[in-house]
């Protein structure tokens, strides 16, 4: 401050501190709980498509083809159990990607959901996989936040709209389920 300046009151002091704030961009409202329950229910056409449900069925085994029939090789939880893990045939990436147009698909880390927390998307309702969906005992232990992270970034999720060969992608766009998805997060997980 300069000498000789005036110094400015308590009454002014608090004008102006009210000014800049009034300058600040306002931060935009959270969604409704109606737009998050209808961001939900294109969330849940993409979890029940065939490429996620066939690894998130409603049994130990996981499916295949958009069909959903039971896999082949008749895998399934008790097969990992005893030293088959996914990955001994499903491969960091799609087999006709190094060569074998008729090998299995592949993306990191391919495998079934955990047994103590299977995250079954077959057959449920829409509310019953929003409420799934939201219980850490039953989402592996997630933060809304957290499965907003999976299924922006997580290798074997985005394989999905990349699935290879003439398999199917999801209803959406994965930009269009990442909104949808972020509306329901950004809603507190409203359920339809």
């Amino acid at each position: 401050m300069r000498a000789g300046a005036p110094l400015l009151g308590a009454a002014a002091t608090v004008a102006v501190v009210a000014g800049i704030a009034a300058l600040a961009p306002a931060q935009p409202a959270a969604p409704s709980a109606d737009a998050g329950q209808r961001a939900f229910v294109e969330v849940a056409r993409v979890l029940q498509s065939p490429r996620c449900r066939n690894c998130h069925p409603a049994g130990d085994a996981p499916l295949q083809t958009d069909a959903g029939v039971p896999h082949a090789m008749n895998i399934s939880r008790a097969s990992n159990a005893a030293g088959l893990p996914c990955a001994t045939c499903h491969q960091t990436r799609n087999a006709e990607d190094i060569g074998i147009p008729d090998g299995p698909p592949g993306a990191p880390h391919w495998g079934l959901p955990p047994a103590a927390t299977p995250m079954v998307f077959e057959g449920r309702t829409v509310t019953a996989l929003c409420e799934q969906l939201k219980d850490p005992a039953r989402n592996g232990d997630r933060t809304l936040a957290e499965l907003l992270e999976h299924v922006t970034s997580d290798a074997l999720v985005l394989w999905g709209w990349k699935p290879g060969r003439k398999r199917t992608v999801p209803p959406l766009t994965h930009a269009a389920f990442v909104a949808a998805f972020t509306t329901w997060v950004d809603a507190g997980g409203a359920c339809p």
